[in-house]
């Protein structure tokens, strides 16, 4: 099976992630993908974590204001072509998009550059993260999988949400859009942008919709199971829809490294450029099989912040990919 292109870190993630090795020896990369699979099961050909989803190609051009922030060549030039996979949450392949569970919605987006090289975002509808590292993360999926309906209060679950108040607080950001094209996606991991004089931004990325639409619970579960999958589809058949890809930079006194604190709302937000999105794939199952989005796939003029999620997010995914395409 052809993989993708991949940068020389991103190759070196999938050999490890193909080594055999115990549980109790395995990076905290694929402990996570382990917990999902605990929690989801094991769904052959299928992400560990937003399983279900599309996928649409499109093109994204740079506003003026992006090179003054950031030298990337995304950011100063010409339109570029992107592919984009749009999700629902879960290692469910088949579940409903109107679920509670489907949230956060994912928004994947892959530039391919001039120069034949690819980076990517890959974002979603939290506003921010419920945890500050993967450990946690691992800690938290592994007491949802051990919190059946029948488990003696509190739960697993009950506990861990008690001591880490901001689980409760990431997933009130969140609610079923009425289209994946109507719902905003948000960076919770912070990136470095660096200008062509070397002055450097800490930002996290936003894509904001043309219009925001959300449905009540009540709403939602009333919708078709697959109601956001077939709309942009649709909706696509007659039309490209756009987002305006934004960034919020940090001020002096904003951390970086912990993704479950949010910035101040009056923090600037500077447009980056549009995101036109033109069609869907013709065979978008067969499609995300073969694609693996990156945070950490990064290009000249964007850099790791001191985030630790964001090389986690890295291991995990190649892990869950090295596992769909044995």
């Amino acid at each position: 099976m052809a993989l993708p292109k991949l940068s020389a870190g991103a190759a070196a993630l999938l050999m490890i992630a193909s080594l055999p090795v115990g549980a109790e020896d395995a990076p905290v990369e694929a402990q996570i993908v382990d917990a999902m699979n605990k929690l989801f099961g094991v769904h052959a050909g299928f992400r560990a974590n937003h399983a279900k989803g599309i996928v649409a190609v499109g093109r994204f051009k740079p506003s003026p204001e992006a090179s003054t922030l950031s030298k990337a060549v995304l950011f100063d030039g010409p339109s570029v072509p992107v592919t984009v996979r749009f999700s629902d949450a879960t290692g469910l392949p088949t579940i409903p998009d109107g679920s509670g569970g489907a949230n956060p919605h994912g928004l994947a987006i892959k530039f391919h550059l001039p120069d034949g090289n690819e980076t990517d975002m890959v974002i979603n509808s939290l506003k921010f993260f419920p945890v500050a590292t993967g450990a946690e993360f691992r800690d938290l999926l592994l007491a949802l999988a051990e919190s059946p309906p029948d488990a003696p209060k509190p739960t697993k679950f009950e506990t861990f949400a008690k001591s880490h108040p901001q689980v409760a607080r990431a997933q009130a950001t969140v609610a079923t859009p009425d289209s994946f094209a109507d719902e905003q996606y948000n960076g919770v991991d912070a990136f470095i942008l660096v200008n062509k004089k070397g002055a450097k931004q800490a930002v996290r990325y936003i894509a904001v919709p043309e219009k925001l639409v959300h449905l009540d619970q009540a709403e939602a579960a009333k919708m078709p199971p697959d109601f956001l999958v077939d709309e942009l589809t649709a909706r696509l058949a007659k039309g490209p829809v756009t987002f305006y890809l934004k960034a919020q930079l940090a001020s002096p006194s904003d951390q970086t490294k912990d993704p479950s604190l949010p910035w101040p709302d009056e923090n600037k937000v500077v447009e980056l450029g549009v995101l036109t999105i033109d069609k869907a794939a013709p065979d978008s199952l067969e499609a995300q099989k073969q694609l693996l989005f990156l945070p950490g796939r990064l290009v000249d003029g964007i850099e790791l912040s001191d985030d630790p999620l964001i090389s986690v997010r890295d291991g995990a995914y190649a892990v869950s990919f090295s596992r769909r395409n044995p």
